[in-house]
């Protein structure tokens, strides 16, 4: 029998026309991202309140009143009369007590007991949403590819982070020491805001599908994605400065403003030997490097969201105009903090609006390489 005869523009082999599937680049985890992002979401939280009670243990001088590490059974309180005495004599033991709060009561022990006991156990608590949300997207084969060094990099941090923690606590329980070292309480509060910080851009990538995003990085600004590198830096930076100024208590040094004391200088801000340790120790150098660092942040800041302004994209140019919006509210919430002394109230307030900025400058960062895509006229779509 003779061949059919043959169409020109026909297929040699081919009974079926392969069209590549739109979105397939996302195929393979469907809901694995959602799910995912939920569960960031979750520890996004926990370490934002992490971060708050961190701070107001820090500022009612609670940070000291627990002296041992006991990761495991130290999630377990004082149950009994005895127990509470045995802890309150280990506390009594150290320099705090004895130079500082001599006399005080057992009620009045255990409301400091209480916001480190509370610090620590939100840290576990932290440690076992991570570990049991990677553990099931593990064992469930939900995690997206490239994903999995990523979200174990959390778990990491996390665990140094206890570490680091203990290491901070311990410096205050030495000879002569009324409070933690500075240098480990910045290190300390740094690393939470780094761990912060991983948490944010990754729920941030996991909010797009991972071909939008492909999409949209072509569409980047690398000038503009330098210049938000610099900033978050420099605010990083400004974020270490203010864990020195709690960590000696330099916010309450010096409550005029803008001036320190009549001056522009602090008065001896060099007095200690070795001069190093003035850089650390010395509540007007400390105070005063913070004001400083603050007021080039602000002007730096302005300069990024001027360069913003000129971007085409309406997503860039509002993501800086809130960091802008924010850094100038959080520069004058620190005026007050400084000017009414540091009162837990406004202190707090202030440490996490440097939370909020944080975030905002991340999400500034992430748009000048993933900027949303909109119309010619300028309307997102």
């Amino acid at each position: 029998m003779a061949d059919k005869t043959r169409n020109i523009f026909e297929e040699v082999g081919t009974t079926q026309k392969q069209v590549a599937a739109p979105g397939g680049i996302d195929k393979g985890n469907s809901g694995a991202r959602k799910q995912i992002r939920t569960w960031l979401v979750i520890l996004f939280a926990l370490v934002a309140v992490m971060i708050a009670v961190g701070g107001l243990t820090r500022l009612t001088d609670s940070g000291l009143s627990i002296t041992e590490w006991k990761p495991i059974n130290g999630a377990i309180p004082p149950t009994s009369l005895e127990a509470w005495e045995e802890e309150f004599n280990k506390y009594r033991e150290i320099p705090e007590y004895i130079e500082q709060n001599k006399g005080m009561t057992l009620a009045e022990f255990k409301v400091i007991y209480w916001w480190e006991w509370g610090h620590r156990q939100l840290g576990r608590v932290i440690g076992l949403v991570w570990a049991l949300g990677f553990a099931y997207f593990y064992v469930t084969r939900k995690i997206p590819n490239g994903w999995t060094s990523r979200l174990l990099l959390l778990g990491g941090l996390g665990g140094l982070q206890g570490a680091v923690g203990w290491w901070m606590v311990s410096s205050g329980l030495k000879p002569g020491m009324l409070d933690v070292a500075s240098y480990r309480l910045a290190i300390h509060l740094g690393l939470a805001f780094v761990i912060f910080g991983f948490l944010t851009w990754n729920i941030l990538q996991l909010s797009r599908r991972e071909s939008d995003l492909l999409k949209a990085r072509r569409a980047g600004n690398p000038i503009l994605f330098t210049l938000a590198t610099v900033l978050l830096a420099f605010t990083f930076f400004q974020i270490l400065l203010g864990a020195l100024v709690a960590g000696i208590d330099a916010g309450r040094a010096y409550p005029d403003w803008p001036l320190m004391a009549g001056g522009f200088f602090p008065p001896q801000p060099f007095d200690l030997q070795p001069v190093w340790r003035n850089f650390f120790e010395d509540a007007g150098l400390v105070q005063f490097m913070h004001r400083i660092a603050g007021y080039i942040l602000f002007l730096f800041g302005v300069y990024a969201v001027i360069r913003m302004r000129g971007s085409a994209n309406s997503s860039i140019r509002f993501a800086a105009h809130a960091v802008i919006a924010m850094m100038f509210l959080q520069m004058v919430i620190g005026i007050f903090t400084v000017m009414y002394s540091a009162p837990v109230h406004i202190a707090i307030v202030h440490q996490f609006g440097a939370v909020i900025l944080w975030v905002l400058v991340l999400r500034a960062r992430f748009l000048t390489r993933y900027p949303h895509p909109q119309s010619i006229r300028g309307n997102g779509i």
